[in-house]
């Protein structure tokens, strides 16, 4: 049973950072691209952050480009996403995601359609 379980979210004022966990078990992390998204109410899911199965190349939204970065402890099974200069537009529910084997195609791995297991999601809310 693949389980994806998201943590670290929260209520922060504009300006501060949260760091993300998402703790996976059932598959062979090391395998899996994963990736972050988020929806915010009333808008459609979309594309956060994403870190390649092999080789830890990464790829961001140009919306937290600078500000967050996405890591991963293949021993812990775990991926991060650390949230930097956080302001009001990034409030939204994050989720994460895990997409089996390899694809270095950057397009394919913004696409939420491309992966295969989702986690619960957890609320980050940003006060101005």
């Amino acid at each position: 049973q693949v389980q994806l379980v998201e943590s670290g979210g929260g209520l922060v004022q504009a300006g501060g950072s949260l760091r993300l966990s998402c703790a996976a078990s059932g598959i062979t992390f090391s395998g899996y691209a994963m990736g972050w998204f988020r929806q915010a109410p009333g808008k459609e899911r979309e594309f956060v952050a994403t870190i390649r199965s092999v080789g830890g190349r990464t790829d961001y939204a140009d919306s937290v480009k600078g500000r967050f970065t996405i890591s991963r402890d293949n021993a812990k099974n775990t991926v991060y996403l650390q949230m930097n200069s956080l302001n009001p537009e990034d409030t939204a529910v994050y989720y994460c995601a895990a997409r089996g084997g390899y694809s270095d195609d950057p397009t394919l791995l913004r696409n939420l359609h491309a992966y295969d297991y989702w986690g619960q999601g957890t609320q980050v809310t940003v006060s101005s």
